[in-house]
């Protein structure tokens, strides 16, 4: 049974950092059938959006708003994804969720940020950014 479990949220004031964690049991980042993993944020009354994904190749991708800003990143031996939040804006309140996939499917454009290829998630952690 795969669990995620994040930490790391919290409130903070526009541009400030925050270093999102997610410990991930049930799934292993170095095997061949842990495609990918990510991060994505939902604010109450939209949908959820992906932040930043990687794949079991090391390719990453991530929205347009976040590029430059945010980096994900992985722990192989702790078995532990990040994201590493920098220049915080009120636009990037929102709960964040971890999420994995395995099939063993990879994209050579690296892998998608659509929520519809991820069927596991975390509970979720409140992320605050005051003006």
């Amino acid at each position: 049974q795969v669990q995620l479990v994040e930490s790391g949220g919290g409130s903070v004031q526009a541009g400030g950092s925050l270093r999102l964690s997610c410990a991930a049991s049930g799934v292993t980042f170095s095997s061949l059938r842990t495609s990918r993993m990510g991060w994505f944020r939902q604010v109450p009354g939209k949908e959820r959006e992906g932040v930043a994904v990687v794949d079991s190749a090391g390719r990453t991708n991530y929205a347009q708003s976040v590029k430059g800003r945010f980096t994900i990143s992985q722990d192989i031996a702790k078995n532990t994804l990040y994201l590493q939040m920098n220049s915080l804006t009120p636009e990037d309140s929102a709960i964040y969720y971890c999420v994995a996939h395995e099939d063993g499917i990879t994209w050579s454009a690296g892998p998608p940020l659509d929520n519809a290829y991820y069927r596991n998630w975390g509970q979720g952690t409140q992320v605050t950014v005051s003006s």
